[in-house]
């Protein structure tokens, strides 16, 4: 028999307002429900969070609608813990596992620690210049490339990622890889796909035609127009390198036809013109999307983005979603990955046990075979899991993927977004705090305004143009 006090949890349901319309959102599931005239008169009169009396609210409601509707729809809230009685569960989060499997769908080599560029904001701990990179031998990447194989057993894909340094730095090595991860995948019944990030600089014709052969994903670095790449993205000797990788990269998005070739964006201290950025990179120069890294991770440092201007960076995220939203209800989509990707997550209702794959999907190898979390990881004092020859070391793997995984006494565990965020990028913690499973709390109150907005904008999207999640987020899951 139902208890006759209950109270909306504010940390299973949250409910999203926009345009005359009212979507919850069931945290724990990431599900989406468009609330009718009932539903919103139910959040209405419940979701002040304090406790209630069951038997006058149905009276009330009642008396505007059908009984058997107020009693069917209250018991769903229910069943989704939405509405909970007073010695109810409170919030709902996975349970508690030993991860113990690492089913690796995708591979980083960082193939040289070397590279050509000063980029002020660079987090790598083992950059190096050119003449001083520590390339990894191709006998390190053909065992990398085995263990790769030999994890992803049950996958019919996997993914090798050339990262540095600056990879083109060590193309002959690339070559040696994409031919023996080949011929290894031809021999296993697999397919292996490639890709890399680059800034450009390093580009020919050649290369691009290679890289179009074997149909590399590639990103290319670039942080806007002239005025704004050459902030920070210079030559060791300290002059900008706009004019180069601009010509490159148009030189490559002339030719290049395997896939869509996107540009990464990092934004740092003062970099707040994301508007501008965009209209060059995506509507001028043609890039297909358009990735934004905002630097958050390193308090103080000079790079970093301040507080005023990481809300800045927000707000302009936020003029150019409405944007993407314009051109999503004529069937477009506008290049701004950000936004995309959680309109992907939102569409798939995609929950997050772990904040990435790192670990789980994917590791990074460093140059000695060393086996890291992930790429940003390569070279810094955060220890391996491993190495490429003697395995991965699943009993201290599966101890950090647990602990992150853990909720239990963190903000997270009742925080609206949990499994939309689950905690953070590791790097930005370990960068911030010197603890990769540290919870990256400085941005929280950002983040689930984001994911609001992006909720207002789906609920948009789906009422008026929802073919657009057919065309354009459909065929995104089944190329990933």
């Amino acid at each position: 028999m139902r208890e006759n006090t209950m109270r909306f949890n504010s940390a299973n349901g949250h409910v999203v307002r926009c345009a005359g319309r009212a979507m919850l959102l069931h945290v724990p599931t990431t599900a989406l429900f468009e609330l009718d005239e009932l539903g919103q008169a139910v959040i209405e009169a419940t979701e002040h969070g304090s406790y209630f009396d069951y038997p006058t609210l149905c009276g009330d409601l009642n008396a505007r609608f059908d009984p058997a509707d107020v009693e069917t729809f209250l018991d769903r809230l229910s069943v989704l813990e939405v509405l909970q009685e007073r010695d109810g569960k409170g919030p709902i989060n996975p349970r508690r596992v030993k991860i113990d499997a690492y089913p690796l769908s995708t591979l980083v080599l960082n193939v040289n620690t070397g590279c050509n560029l000063g980029c002020t904001y660079c987090y790598k701990e083992d950059l190096q210049t050119p003449a001083r990179g520590e390339r990894m031998s191709f006998p390190t990447a053909a065992r990398s490339v085995d263990l790769l194989f030999e994890q992803a057993a049950a996958r019919a894909r996997v993914g090798i990622v050339f990262f540095g340094g600056e990879p083109l730095t060590n193309v002959p090595l690339i070559r040696e890889v994409v031919a023996y991860a080949e011929r290894r995948a031809a021999e296993v019944g697999k397919n292996a796909d490639f890709s890399l990030t680059t800034n450009a600089t390093l580009l020919t014709a050649e290369l691009a035609d290679y890289f179009n052969a074997h149909r590399f994903g590639i990103s290319v670095s670039i942080d806007g127009p002239k005025v704004i790449h050459d902030r920070n993205r210079r030559t060791v000797g300290g002059k900008g390198t706009y004019e180069v990788v601009a010509r490159k990269a148009l030189m490559l998005l002339d030719r290049y036809r395997a896939k869509p070739v996107g540009a990464r964006v990092t934004l740092t201290a003062g970099t707040v013109e994301v508007e501008e950025i965009h209209a060059h990179l995506r509507g001028e120069m043609g890039f297909h999307e358009v990735g934004y890294a905002p630097v958050t991770s390193a308090e103080n440092a000079a790079h970093a983005l301040s507080a005023p201007d990481l809300v800045r960076v927000h707000a302009a995220f936020e003029r150019l979603g409405e944007d993407y939203l314009q051109a999503a209800l004529r069937g477009r989509n506008n290049g701004f990955s950000n936004l995309h990707q959680l309109m992907s997550d939102l569409h798939e209702g995609r929950r997050k046990a772990l904040p990435c794959g790192a670990g789980v999907g994917l590791l990074a190898v460093d140059k000695d075979g060393g086996l890291n979390l992930c790429h940003r990881f390569t070279g810094s004092e955060v220890p391996t899991f491993g190495t490429v020859s003697s395995g991965i070391d699943s009993g201290r793997l599966g101890d950090f993927l647990s602990h992150a995984a853990d909720r239990s006494g963190t903000d997270c565990a009742s925080c609206r977004i949990r499994n939309l965020c689950a905690g953070g990028c590791y790097h930005e913690a370990y960068s911030r705090f010197g603890d990769p499973l540290h919870r990256t709390y400085h941005y929280c109150d950002l983040l689930r305004r984001w994911v609001d907005f992006g909720v207002s904008v789906y609920s948009r999207i789906l009422a008026r143009n929802p073919d657009f999640f057919r065309i354009h987020i459909d065929p995104r899951r089944v190329l990933a």
